[in-house]
Order: C-alpha cells, then structure tokens, then sequence
C-alpha cells in the first residue's frame, strides 16, 4: 500500500479525505501543523505528499523547500484555497509537482496523485536524474537520445541532465528541464500545448490545468530570453502551441 502524507488543518477536511484515500488502499498519515508534519517525515518514507499552503504555524511552501533540501524528490500536490497566478508559481519554484484549487472533486484530485505516482515509478527505473539536479528525461525517449542538444547559445548535456545558457548552468525544476529537451529538440517546428502536456505528465496531461503550463513557458523564458516579454527563442505560434527558433532573429 502506498503512504501519504496529508497536511491540512480544516477538520471536515482531514475526515473526507482521510475516509477517501482509504477507500483507495492508501495509507495516510495526518498532520495539522508544520511541526506535527516535521515529525512524521523524520521518522516516515511517503510515497506522495499532500500539502496544504495555509497552515497555523507557517505555510507548505516553507516544508516543501524543506523535503527538496534534502534531495528528496517525492511527488508533492499543494492543496491551495487561491488559483492566482503568484501562489502557482509559488509552489512550482518551491519544488511543488502540482497544485488544487480547492473546492475540488475527488476525482480529479485521485487522477493528479495516479499520475504523479506512475511518473515517479517510471523515474525510479533507470533513471540517471538525482534530485533538482538532474530531472528525469522521458524513458521512452532515453533510448535513443544523443549525447547533448544544442541551439544557438543553449546546450543541453543529456548525460547530466543539465542544460546551460552560454556556458552558464540554467537554475532549471525538472518540468522546466523537460520543456527546454521537448521544444529544442523539435527545433523549428510547432509543438503543440497538448503534446507538450502529454510528454510532460506521461500521458495525464488533461489532469493538469492548463494554466499550469502558461507559467512553466513563462518562468522558461525569464530563464533563458534576454528579454522575457519579447521572447526571440521560446515563441507563442498563437492558436498552435509553441516553437523554438534555432536563431535569434
């Protein structure tokens, strides 16, 4: 049986989804603080992790850096009350895999925990990615890469898994790391926003809201673009998806 770990302090809360994960073979553990949350993950191994953001003693943003300090790369799913733009990039650049919004149905809730337990199974196996460092590369891809990637000023070393910006390493989250592969190496040519989601999310794209990957395309570019709003390499093709150019214009 799989072990989650769900943070959250509204009381009705905790007792429908603890009857709910339950009912789905899981087991789980609870906590309503940071602190309580701290103990269990000292002395536990999660399989996934439920975070709410709002919490009595402090936010789960705070412990998801935490879990990511240590090199621990267990999914996580923020649990948010704000589908605002600032608290997804929040828990995206804190280490987060996914986020919520709550009221949420239960169903799409246990369709995001699915996908991301099959994600981390498949990076488990051969996989050459540790930690922040070095994000997985899609196994049904890894066969048959090259040694590197290279378009204009970025080059991507496979081997490590780590891409760099005019010799400079790219500060990259494993999503981001996952685009920048998929969209170089398809240089030139439109990549749709529905491929992109299912080469990203190991075909449980329609799982993930969309606005999801509208802030991973713009944290990209602020990453790689010398100017972001006016972006020459990562560009929209609008009503397509997206394309990356080989040459700065």
């Amino acid at each position: 049986m799989q072990h989650i770990l769900l943070l959250e302090d509204d009381k009705s809360l905790i007792d429908g989804l603890e009857y709910s994960l339950k009912k789905k073979e899981f087991t789980v553990d609870t906590a309503r603080t940071v602190g309580e949350a701290r103990k269990l993950l000292a002395s536990n191994s999660y399989d996934l992790l439920l975070l709410d953001v709002t919490l009595p003693d402090g936010s789960g943003f705070t412990l998801c850096e935490e879990v990511r300090k240590t090199g621990s790369t267990v999914p996580i799913i923020f649990l948010t009350a704000a589908d605002e733009e600032v608290h997804i990039i929040r828990g995206l650049d804190s280490g987060g895999d996914d986020y919520i919004t709550k009221p949420f149905r239960l169903g799409e809730l246990f369709s995001r925990i699915h996908a991301l337990l099959r994600r981390s199974a498949m990076g488990a196996h051969g996989s050459h990615a540790e930690a922040d460092q070095a994000p997985d590369i899609p196994a049904r891809e890894a066969a048959s890469e090259t040694p590197a990637l290279s378009s204009g000023d970025v080059r991507i070393d496979l081997l490590a898994s780590r891409a760099y910006l005019r010799g400079t390493p790219l500060d990259l989250t494993a999503a981001e790391y996952r685009l920048l592969c998929l969209l170089v190496r398809n240089a030139g040519l439109v990549v749709t926003r529905s491929m992109i989601l299912d080469e990203l999310w190991d075909g449980a794209g329609h799982f993930v809201d969309d606005n999801t990957l509208s802030v991973y395309i713009r944290r990209l570019r602020e990453k790689i673009e010398t100017n972001p709003s006016r972006p020459e390499l990562l560009v929209t093709v609008r009503g397509f998806g997206y394309r990356w150019n080989e040459v700065r214009s």
